[in-house]
């Protein structure tokens, strides 16, 4: 299976990442574990349509062209949130683990979201379509999110922390973090780190702690990571 993929900043208080990817051919591959919601546009078979998708707690096989169109080229945009930004009418946790939803067509080259029809986004539009979005009420932010990844406790108990916390994000405070260390790890192991020093680095208790985690949020082992098979 090839797939290209292609990343950009943006300068929207509201985005953390916009990608793009296409595929010419169809396959499994690994989705891994991420901690951010997205609205993704897919264009398959002559169709376009927009996918609420939320953070996902566990690697999985997903399936490039998995709609099972044939055409010569699948693409894919990507809208990644900041974690506290969320839609209160559609909050993370119901689309969390692969539990997407699929936004309804409008007419010609639109869909509906909150009430209204809205143009497809394209990569190099996605500011300005969320600087639209944002004049209207669907998007809420929730600043305990922040305070909490940066260890502060924002004058709540930790209960309501933890709740707040889930219903911005999809997922709690403790999974967030587990799964960014995750990233972290196999950046570091990507990097030509050595596996020891990976545990150390990150604060794993041993080897097969690293391993376990590895496993559940990337899919694969240490080794694999560090050493991908190629051809």
């Amino acid at each position: 299976m090839t797939i290209s993929f292609e990343e950009r900043p943006s300068d929207s208080p509201l985005i953390e990442q916009i990608w793009r990817s296409s595929s010419t051919t169809s396959g499994p591959f690994i989705s891994t574990a991420n901690v951010y919601w997205m609205m993704v546009v897919c264009r398959f078979g002559g169709v376009t349509n927009v996918t609420i998708r939320g953070p996902e707690t566990l690697a999985t096989t997903a399936y490039a062209l998995e709609y099972g169109f044939n055409d010569d080229q699948t693409s894919y945009l990507g809208i990644v949130f900041k974690p506290g930004i969320f839609m209160p009418h559609l909050p993370p946790g119901i689309v969390a683990d692969r539990n997407d939803v699929i936004l309804p067509e409008g007419a010609g080259k639109s869909f509906w979201l909150y009430g209204s029809t809205w143009e497809f986004p394209t990569f190099d539009n996605v500011d300005t379509f969320i600087t639209r979005l944002m004049r209207t009420d669907m998007f809420a932010q929730d600043h305990v999110v922040a305070a909490a990844l940066q260890g502060q406790a924002a004058g709540l108990t930790q209960r309501a922390v933890q709740k707040r916390f889930l219903r911005a994000t999809g997922i709690s405070h403790s999974t967030f973090r587990q799964i960014e260390r995750a990233n972290a790890a196999a950046r570091l192991l990507e990097q030509g780190t050595s596996i020891l020093d990976t545990v150390y680095s990150l604060g794993y208790f041993d080897q097969p702690h690293l391993t376990r985690s590895l496993k559940r949020f990337m899919g694969q082992t240490p080794a694999q990571i560090a050493r991908p098979v190629t051809g």
